[in-house]
């Protein structure tokens, strides 16, 4: 498990944690070393998130925002440019939690996707192509959003321009304004 990745468990173990939850308890869930979790809470801290140390362990201060920095993109490419795309994104450290469309019969029609790395892509690919199904960008000519979560908005911003570069990127019409 890559850093940034093993940071987005990190801060979902804390944000689903009712209690403070130690340093070795984090390190058992995510198999890693009580050092490695001292590390990424530094991490976290220093890209805004108020991760507070007690005495029973680690929380959220409340009323902190706790999320990661998330961006919603619009993109277009063809079926056979998805695992491109979604590698793109996970190779830069980010996570792909949803694909939307926006229908102009059914609206916008959204499912979750949770892919964080490459296993995950694969994993992705491997349904599409062995199912009968066909990913849900094909009910609208390849256009979709993506909800992209990562540690930093320059992370971000790095994955925006990547996909742009790649001529994935797509211009958000007027009317999508409203979509996030």
């Amino acid at each position: 498990m890559k850093g940034r990745e093993r940071r987005l468990e990190l801060m979902g173990e804390l944000q689903r944690a009712a209690s403070p939850v130690s340093g070795s308890a984090l390190a058992r869930a995510l198999g890693v070393s009580r050092q490695v979790i001292v590390q990424d809470i530094a991490l976290l801290r220093a890209n805004g998130h108020d991760v507070v140390a007690t005495a029973r362990g680690y929380v959220l201060r409340e009323g902190a925002v706790a999320e990661l920095p998330t961006r919603l993109v619009k993109v277009h490419h063809t079926v056979d440019d998805v695992e491109d795309e979604l590698n793109t994104i996970v190779d830069l450290g980010g996570a792909v939690t949803n694909v939307m469309v926006n229908h102009r019969v059914y609206g916008k029609i959204t499912a979750d996707l949770d892919v964080r790395n490459r296993r995950d892509v694969a994993r992705y690919i491997k349904g599409i192509e062995t199912g009968k199904s066909f990913p849900l960008m094909t009910v609208t000519s390849g256009y979709h959003f993506h909800r992209i979560v990562a540690d930093s908005e320059e992370e971000l911003d790095e994955i925006e321009a990547s996909l742009a570069e790649k001529g994935y990127l797509a211009e958000v019409m007027p009317y999508e304004d409203d979509l996030a």
